[in-house]
């Protein structure tokens, strides 16, 4: 593993959870169908009622629709501007010295999405292995109530280059030997072999599929392991020495697939943020099928 810092357990998290200089999180949000009539993928739902219910001790909440998405676009989760993430940052006390451990409950895409994010601007953070899950699963101490509110601190971002593009890079990299672009999607969506809630079936033209859902263990809820990993990359031709693009959705899944190359050592990594969303519902963007 490339990063061990970058991922923790559930143990490791209970033996820290007191140290003052933590900043754990929840990320959770999701996503139910739009009511009829709404021309939107998807409607996002914050996960602040569940977060209230019951959470990891000493937590606070992040809310990705709500302070760290851009707001200008109607795009679901796209990156918002430098300042905007910096202070949003700053507010929930992510600054010098802090310890961010990130997690989510259902699936740990929401965390390795702040993970990604984080890491774009020159953040380090940890994602809770198995997410919410699997600390409930163990017996381990929950809490109920408002999240946490840590001191606000300053944020100055180191912001790393290409780690989100958009459309015209992707379009630009189309079938390009040395660029694998690579969907996080299920089957079904990859094919395009049923209606999309994206906009048009099907995929970008070239691309390979490495599902987000075969990179967890379904039990679980944590990473598969990095062999796994690696045979399902090589299955595909995705091989260190190319540029990887990978996209999904909403940018949101596919940072599970971002997170584990990155552990196997993989360099050069990007998200294209805007995804399907985008993608499906411009008519001057090619689509393919089968």
């Amino acid at each position: 593993m490339r990063d061990p810092q970058a991922l923790i357990s559930t143990s490791d998290l209970a033996a820290i959870l007191d140290d003052p200089a933590l900043r754990l999180f929840d990320c959770t949000t999701t996503t139910v169908p739009p009511p009829p009539g709404v021309d939107v993928p998807y409607v996002a739902v914050s996960g602040l009622a569940v977060f209230e219910a019951a959470h990891i001790p000493g937590s606070s909440y992040l809310d990705i629709q709500g302070e760290f998405s851009d707001p200008t676009t109607p795009l679901r989760f796209m990156m918002g501007p430098l300042a905007q993430m910096q202070a949003a940052f700053g507010r929930h006390g992510v600054g010098p010295g802090a310890r961010v451990v990130l997690y989510s409950r259902g699936s740990m895409m929401m965390a390795t999405r702040f993970w990604w994010m984080l890491r774009a601007l020159g953040c380090e953070a940890a994602v809770l292995d198995g997410g919410f899950d699997a600390w409930q699963h163990e017996g381990r101490p929950l809490a109920a109530g408002a999240p946490r509110s840590y001191p606000a601190a300053t944020f100055v971002a180191a912001p790393r280059p290409g780690l989100f593009v958009e459309r015209d890079i992707v379009r630009a990299a189309l079938h390009q030997p040395g660029t694998a672009i690579v969907n996080a999607l299920n089957d079904e969506l990859f094919r395009g072999a049923a209606p999309s809630r994206y906009g048009r079936p099907g995929r970008i033209p070239g691309s390979v599929q490495v599902s987000a859902a075969t990179l967890v263990d379904p039990a679980t809820k944590r990473f598969t392991t990095l062999a796994d990993a690696q045979a399902k990359f090589d299955a595909q031709g995705i091989t260190p020495d190319k540029r990887v693009i990978f996209y999904c959705g909403g940018g949101i899944s596919a940072t599970i697939g971002l997170f584990l190359l990155h552990q196997l050592g993989y360099d050069d990594l990007t998200l294209y943020d805007a995804s399907m969303g985008e993608w499906a519902r411009d008519p001057s963007l090619p689509i393919e099928t089968g």
